[in-house]
């Protein structure tokens, strides 16, 4: 339990390290918390005025948890020594998606498309990536249990 909530603590923090078992904890913490509301909604009936996105639980808890998401994936991706601008690989081709629809160049959205998913699982591959052992540019290493600066 200490894992999965390690992030919230961590709220906004963006400079440092974070380990896989960290990162992971975390998303399995948000995605079962998130299948329980969603149950909780469909259950009362909550669900169906918001549609597919669930209800106000689901949409006030993905909104609550939406910055430490964003900070323990910066902080996984500097344990492996890269930046967090990474976290646009996916994104910066969905804007070309979004361009490519207003200005009816069908042929621009499927290979915006593959290049989405081509930075998905980029980022999927760096999430489950091994972190550089030591010290490196972003911070000391978060397995090395003498370092007091870590979990700070």
């Amino acid at each position: 339990m200490e894992w999965m909530l390690m992030p919230l603590r961590r709220y906004a923090e963006f400079s440092g390290r974070s380990r896989r078992k960290e990162y992971w904890m975390f998303t399995v913490f948000v995605f079962l918390v998130s299948l329980a509301l969603m149950l909780i909604e469909m259950a009362v009936g909550m669900a169906e005025t918001f549609g597919a996105a669930g209800g106000p639980l689901s949409l006030i808890f993905s909104l609550a948890t939406l910055i430490p998401s964003i900070s323990v994936s910066v902080r996984r991706l500097h344990d492996i020594d890269r930046t967090g601008w990474w976290l646009l690989a996916p994104i910066v081709p969905l804007v070309l998606v979004g361009y490519a629809a207003v200005t009816q160049l069908t042929w621009l959205v499927g290979i915006a498309g593959v290049l989405a998913l081509i930075g998905l699982v980029m980022l999927l591959v760096f999430a489950v990536t091994n972190g550089t052992p030591g010290p490196n540019r972003f911070g000391p290493d978060p397995k090395d249990p003498t370092s007091a600066e870590v979990f700070a």
